[in-house]
């Protein structure tokens, strides 16, 4: 049976604990991951679940109604629902995302409209990617002006979370080439979504096709962006610390299934001369490297976390400024990067290494124990850590701040 979350708000929960919330869901979540992944049931009761505790509203700052909680925090949270389940922490991941550029590049009527929206429960995720073009990254998607009427139109793929969502954040340029963000409620006309995701992994995420056939769009529907990709701020690193707590959460999902099975199900090998297959001390072993790996990733994601929370307090409250504000939001993108690093790496070892500590009956389709690997493999093609690991470099041999990130 479900716990019983109910809508957190200011009133209600002025103390809440944003990592004990994420596990109690988490259980929940973990119960049919195996189930909806091999059948590719989408979560919709269970983000209705999300979205009723408040969680994805967390993050919103205090002046507007919201918790304000940390990075270190939501990092976690973010952790522990990718444990019980990774396809609805990567679908509040956009989510996550937009309430950061809501701080920075929003109108202070814009803030308090759509912090005003997530607080009573809506969902506001991507209409991001888009294919073809010469590099990853490039928008064609227009919002134009015709007799008056704003419309938007382009085709967007990879919406992550699109049929969960009430709004979708679009991108886009103005005619003018000026880059914007359109919020704009899911069902309205021209906006159709396709359930067409088909990746081996993250099978039910939502992330469908968008197709913006002349979608009408207010002005206050309208987020303009004059400096993206232009100027640092700690927005790009607060995306990509999501994706590495869902690596990590990953890892730690397959490193628990493990476990379970070792103690319940599989048998040692007659070398071993052990009674159960947890005495055997190759698996021993191998358990050991599971753990330390998920444990390594875990602590560089809260390192990366407090680097983050430093770095978003001083652009954010102005404590620190010029060059003394580059380095800090520098300092941090690099231990974010780290962080992925670390996760998605570990997120793949301990996604295979299930196999060694278990016989062939782990391969058994009813365990469906693939998915952890298979979700991991999927997720971190989603922004390839080679060019991290080169960031890293630049920073530590020649002092090279990383590129400005427009990444979500």
């Amino acid at each position: 049976m479900s716990a019983k979350v109910t809508f957190l708000t200011p009133t209600h929960a002025p103390d809440i604990d944003a990592v004990e919330l994420a596990r109690t869901l988490a259980d929940d979540f973990a119960r049919e991951a195996a189930d909806r992944d091999r059948e590719r049931r989408l979560p919709f009761k269970e983000m209705k679940q999300l979205l009723a505790s408040g969680l994805h509203g967390l993050r919103i700052p205090r002046a507007y109604g919201g918790r304000e909680v940390s990075f270190v925090d939501m990092a976690q949270a973010v952790l522990e629902i990718a444990r019980g389940d990774p396809n609805i922490a990567q679908s509040i991941q956009p989510h996550l995302f937009f309430l950061e550029v809501l701080r920075l590049d929003a109108t202070e009527e814009q803030r308090r409209h759509w912090y005003g929206k997530v607080l009573e429960g809506s969902l506001i995720t991507n209409a991001f990617a888009e294919r073809g073009g010469r590099t990853i990254g490039e928008v064609n998607t227009r919002l134009v002006r015709e007799q008056g009427r704003l419309l938007l139109r382009g085709r967007k793929y990879y919406c992550t979370g699109s049929l969960f969502a009430d709004y979708l954040f679009v991108s886009a340029n103005t005619e003018e080439g000026e880059r914007i963000l359109a919020i704009v409620p899911r069902k309205r006309e021209g906006f159709t979504i396709e359930d067409d995701w088909d990746g081996m992994g993250q099978r039910t995420t939502a992330s469908g096709t968008a197709i913006l056939n002349d979608v009408p769009v207010e002005e206050y529907e309208v987020i303009r962006q004059p400096l993206f990709g232009k100027q640092r701020s700690y927005v790009g690193a607060a995306a990509q610390i999501y994706h590495a707590a869902i690596d990590a959460g990953i890892a730690r999902a397959a490193l628990d299934e493990a476990l379970v099975n070792v103690r319940n199900n599989a048998r040692p090998m007659p070398e071993a001369g052990v009674e159960r297959q947890s005495e055997d001390p190759y698996v021993l072993h191998a358990t050991g490297e599971m753990a330390v790996s998920f444990h390594q990733a875990e602590a560089m994601l809260q390192r990366a976390a407090r680097a983050l929370d430093h770095a978003a307090s001083a652009q954010l409250e102005g404590t620190l400024e010029g060059e003394a504000l580059e380095r800090a939001l520098a300092e941090s993108s690099i231990a974010v990067a780290e962080a992925k690093a670390s996760a998605n790496a570990t997120s793949l070892i301990v996604g295979e290494a299930i196999y060694r500590l278990g016989s062939a009956s782990a391969t058994l389709r009813r365990h469906n124990f693939d998915r952890h690997w298979r979700n991991a493999r999927t997720h971190t093609t989603h922004d390839p850590v080679s060019y991290k690991y080169r960031a890293i470099g630049e920073y530590l041999l020649n002092d090279r701040l990383p590129p400005v990130s427009t990444k979500i």
